[in-house]
């Protein structure tokens, strides 16, 4: 670190790496700002490819699919905690989920909260006077949500989120540029659940849509350089492959694709001839022309199974598989997980094995949960 610019830039860069490698959705290099939102939260669905649109049936559907809180009873906290990309040895590299649900009869719903922290380590502060150190920062990213869900009818519900994100990815500017590494927006979510509530074979199935992140973009420095929101779709379903009194085995399949678009910068000819990067097109526009870049060939697929042992649940084992297309990302992964239930309190486990070297392999998450006045 020999000046104040490269020190002030050293977070962005980690902040790239994090673009390239979420778990979770589909995100290419520098395609968004905060992408620590795409980053999935909590180690059941983790354990099953990170899968989960479909098929969440606690509190992290706050993060999977707002609409199924309406299908669950009581109340539930949950915390999630994982040392992030460990290959990079880094113990101040971690994320943490916090989330909270509660049904209230009394407007026909359940709401939930949540808070999704990402620590991005501690980072030198020197000048361009030379390389000592004049002191030191420390970059994050934080993101708290909040939420409601009703059923429209008995089988199928309708959910909403509302967030505040702040990212301080440097406290300071360059010595080129005004402003600093730090903002804040707002994004919401919109998501459908279809949930059969029948005794025939039908109940077997689920159906899960959330169109989530979108908002206004991200502004570090001025309007011109704002990075959009990962406003991200996922459509999935799931389905009860069987079940009797001890067991059960479920199957859930995601499907989801980041809504970007940006456009390419022009090249020296262009520029000579005065023209400008067109930037990217806001999120109500990206849902729709964002498919003429890359096409299905975006969409990430997630797919796994859940095993439940006893009468109420009690040990989980999962099994999972995630893809992305090699043009775009070439993430693919095998996740494992396990649980335990006993009486109000649950404690999940998930562990990616990805290919050696690569920064996601040996990921762990570990999920506390207690749940009561339910089912």
């Amino acid at each position: 670190m020999r000046n104040h610019r490269r020190t002030a830039l050293l977070p962005f860069l980690v902040l790239a790496l994090l673009a390239a490698l979420p778990a979770g959705s589909a995100l290419s290099q520098g395609e968004s700002a905060v992408p620590f939102l795409l980053i999935a939260p909590n180690s059941r669905a983790a354990g099953i490819g990170e899968s989960g649109v479909a098929t969440v049936d606690d509190a992290s559907a706050m993060f999977w699919n707002p609409a199924a809180l309406a299908f669950m009873k009581g109340q539930e906290v949950s915390l999630t905690h994982a040392n992030w990309l460990p290959a990079f040895q880094q113990s101040d590299l971690f994320y943490d989920y916090l989330t909270y649900r509660i049904d209230i009869p009394e407007i026909s719903g359940t709401i939930g909260a949540s808070v999704t922290y990402l620590s991005l380590g501690k980072f030198i502060k020197t000048t361009s006077a030379g390389p000592t150190p004049v002191g030191e920062f420390r970059a994050y990213e934080l993101a708290i949500a909040a939420g409601y869900a009703t059923r429209i009818w008995d089988d199928f519900a309708l959910g909403l989120n509302l967030r505040f994100i702040h990212s301080s990815l440097s406290p300071l500017g360059t010595e080129q540029e005004q402003g600093k590494g730090v903002a804040s927006t707002v994004s919401f979510d919109i998501a459908a659940m279809y949930r059969p509530q029948t005794d025939d074979f039908w109940k077997r199935f689920s159906a899960g849509l959330n169109l989530s992140n979108m908002g206004p973009k991200v502004t570090y420095i001025d309007a011109a350089q704002a990075d959009p929101l990962p406003t991200n779709v996922r459509l999935g379903v799931g389905f009860k492959i069987f079940e009797d009194e001890f067991n059960s085995l479920q199957y859930s399949l995601d499907f989801s694709r980041l809504l970007i678009k940006r456009y390419p910068a022009p090249d020296s000819a262009d520029q000579a001839n005065g023209a400008v990067q067109q930037p990217p097109d806001p999120w109500y526009e990206a849902i729709f022309t964002s498919w003429s870049d890359g096409g299905l060939q975006k969409v990430n697929t997630a797919m796994g199974l859940e095993y439940w042992y006893g009468a109420p649940r009690l040990i989980a084992l999962r099994f999972g598989w995630f893809y992305e297309d090699p043009s775009f990302g070439d993430r693919t992964f095998l996740t494992f997980g396990a649980g335990i239930r006993y009486d109000i309190y649950g404690f999940d486990f998930s562990y990616i094995s990805a290919e050696e070297n690569h920064p996601l392999s040996d990921t762990i998450r570990f999920s506390l949960l207690i749940a009561w006045g339910g089912v």
